[in-house]
């Protein structure tokens, strides 16, 4: 139902009258079976693949002739796409550049099929302000699931929105920002092919500078040791060592709960495992006091360690520190003192995650423990190519962090713009009547 107290010069429409109109349509995914998958077809977007842009690098694929049957759920440019079930609230639009996908049944999409009323940019971002969110908030605990917004329910929700042109100039000037930050996520994940690509060329193919001139010898088998990718001959002056024996190794502590000295007005960063699900960790999740450093299992670990969470949903995420922080039990960190081989750590654990977890034990909560990490076998390089590999992938971890800090002060402004520009206590000039670029 449409609120009595209306924003001056806004217009107000019932989603229901919208898409009996045709101006506006809603919908949710194809419910696909696991045999409808393939080799060839489209992604299959799930709510994992939908999280600051979407990302389909590990989608399932639909096949071809199940794509033929998914009709309307296949990707538009200039749909709005939402996780309605399960995990709640990340909004995306669909660009021109996105690649096709179909949409699962944890996504929801509501698609301009008309121009002249709402402009498809500017609904996605007051998808995203407090109008749109406290009716989505209130209609998803009208079903037996918590977390799920039913299509019954979204039909009875009301849309509003200023003049067109005022809403192409907000939508002009939100975008602008999250070009920004498009433009160094872009940069970003060129960076890390780079340094993975050369990661793997020096240190698994072993074709490092000058590699022609080193022989190679078979080390000593040591077997039942964690990850030992060491059964091929390596190049002579290497080193085949144990992570624990060669670098420190960190298990992080949750400071007690029930004593708030630990935590109220602290100022130490602390991280959950959750965290490690960054790329790099910029930012800390809480913060602890001196106190709960001093008297609990917390420890400061330096910037340039490598992370690694240990248990639970997390288990095989691999991030690296650009902050000292502390973190909870679930973490280890991997620290080299003297930073030589930081990035070469961050490297060799994330190639190496999957054979680390499959030593994971437990039932429905599996985990690694300390000294599995501590067990595993790594081919260490000589002092001098370590120096010539850190030269070169240093700057470019260095520049990823810049971007990295650039997006989260990015995202920071345009979240505080947000509700100003739709709430309108920023006032707007009109743009000059062009469409927002999709």
């Amino acid at each position: 139902m449409i609120p009595k107290q209306r924003r001056p010069g806004w217009q107000y429409w019932e989603v229901a009258d919208l898409l009996r109109d045709g101006a506006l349509d809603i919908g949710d995914g194809y419910r696909a079976k696991n045999s409808e998958m393939g080799e060839s077809g489209l992604p299959f977007a799930r709510a994992g693949n939908l999280n600051d842009g979407f990302h389909f690098d590990d989608a399932d694929i639909l096949s071809e002739e199940s794509v033929q049957l998914a009709g309307e759920k296949i990707s538009r440019p200039g749909d709005i796409t939402f996780t309605s079930k399960g995990t709640f609230g990340r909004f995306a639009i669909v660009r021109e550049n996105t690649p096709q996908f179909v949409y699962s049944p944890q996504l929801c999409y509501w698609r301009v099929k008309r121009d002249g009323i709402v402009d498809r940019t500017f609904l996605y971002y007051w998808m995203q302000g407090e109008d749109c969110m406290n009716q989505l908030n209130e209609v998803k605990g009208l079903t037996d699931m918590a977390d799920y917004v039913s299509l019954t329910n979204q039909r009875r929700m009301w849309l509003s929105a200023p003049p067109l042109p005022v809403q192409r100039r907000i939508a002009g000037i939100l975008s602008a920002y999250d070009e920004l930050m498009e433009n160094s996520q872009r940069r970003i994940q060129l960076l890390e092919s780079m340094t993975r690509a050369l990661y793997r060329e020096w240190f698994v193919h072993f074709r490092f500078p000058g590699h022609e001139k080193v022989k190679m010898f078979r080390p000593p088998s040591r077997p039942g040791e964690a990850s030992a990718k060491t059964d091929g001959d390596i190049p002579q002056g290497w080193e085949v060592r144990k992570l624990g024996d060669t670098f420190k190794t960190v298990l992080g502590g949750t400071p007690s709960r029930v004593k708030p000295e630990f935590w109220e007005g602290g100022m130490i960063p602390w991280i959950n495992s959750g965290k490690v699900n960054d790329l790099r960790i910029t930012a800390p999740s809480e913060l602890i006091t001196e106190l709960a450093l001093e008297r609990s299992a917390a420890k400061l670990m330096p910037k340039g360690t490598t992370v690694l969470a240990i248990t639970g949903a997390t288990l095989g995420q691999v991030s690296y520190l650009e902050i000292e922080t502390t973190a909870n039990q679930s973490v280890v960190g991997i620290v080299d003192s003297s930073s030589l081989c930081s990035e070469w750590i961050y490297l060799t654990v994330s190639d190496r995650i999957e054979g680390i977890i499959s030593h994971a034990s437990g039932g429905a909560q599996q985990h690694i423990n300390k000294e599995v990490v501590n067990d595993v076998l790594v081919v260490l390089p000589p002092v001098s190519l370590a120096k010539e590999f850190k030269r070169l992938v240093g700057p470019m971890f260095r520049e990823v962090a810049t971007l990295l800090f650039k997006i989260q002060n990015l995202r920071r402004t345009r979240d505080l713009l947000l509700p100003r520009l739709l709430s309108g206590q920023v006032e707007i000039a009109p743009s000059n009547g062009k469409e927002t670029n999709l």
